[in-house]
């Protein structure tokens, strides 16, 4: 039977924009809530052997439960900072290949937390540019459980957290006076055993003052090693969110 906890997004990391912008010397901030419905995929490396397990987005829609993942950001003048928070608990079932196991259950809880300095590099009528560094910190508590076949049932879980540094890159471009769309990349790790990386794209509408609505699709992968093996986890799909500006 395959139940799941899963998860609300938020991933703004973006702003509204408005032709010929002038910078701004006081602060302005922004706060966002998401519903995020990705395909989640992780893996674990052992001694023996790899394991990988793999919700869909179908399943997802079909078994969907509401949790809250949040960002904010404040701007003045070129610079921008941006927090992003993100916390995932998903419990659900994959089918095995082969009589050795009857299923694998997985039990996925992940945090993330990524934050950055940005500042603009180019800013005309057209677009605004922006570019900036971070830091990622997650953590994640993963059991998978191979329930027995003609095999014994077989646990393999890590609890395991770490910060990789991050490079970014983000681009805004008005669409009209109410529509505006955003790009944004980031990519980290810098070091043997550990990489992440994040591609973003979203479109916003003001349909109020200070009140947008936001919808996108995001990716974002980790991939590090723990207890001398591979530990991966990814998640990709569509996102509809609201912000307020103030």
């Amino acid at each position: 039977m395959r139940r799941l906890s899963y998860t609300a997004a938020a991933a703004v990391l973006g702003g509204s924009i408005t032709a010929g912008q002038a910078l701004s010397e006081e602060w302005s901030y922004r706060a966002s809530v998401y519903l995020y419905m990705p395909e989640t995929q992780t893996g674990l490396d052992t001694p023996a052997g790899s394991v990988e397990a793999t919700l869909s987005f179908k399943d997802a829609l079909e078994n969907l439960n509401v949790a809250f993942m949040g960002a904010f950001s404040a701007s003045r003048g070129p610079w921008t900072l941006v927090t992003d928070y993100n916390f995932t608990d998903l419990t659900f079932s994959n089918a095995t290949p082969g009589p050795a196991y009857s299923g694998l259950d997985a039990d996925l809880k992940t945090q993330f937390l990524s934050a950055y300095a940005l500042y603009q590099v180019r800013d005309s009528a057209e677009m605004r540019v922006d570019v900036g560094a971070g830091l990622r910190w997650f953590s994640t508590d993963t059991r998978l459980t191979l329930q027995p076949g003609t095999s014994p049932q077989e646990v393999r879980s890590t609890d395991q957290s770490w910060v990789d540094p991050l490079i970014a890159a983000r681009i805004r471009v008005p669409l009209s006076d109410r529509w505006n769309f955003m790009g944004m990349v980031d990519y980290g790790g810098f070091r043997s055993g550990s990489e992440t990386w994040q591609v973003l794209a979203t479109v916003e509408y003001s349909f109020a003052n200070n009140w947008n609505v936001v919808g996108g699709y995001r990716y974002i992968s980790f991939d590090h090693e723990v207890d001398n093996g591979d530990y991966s986890f990814s998640q990709s799909g569509p996102l509809l969110g609201v912000t307020y500006e103030f």
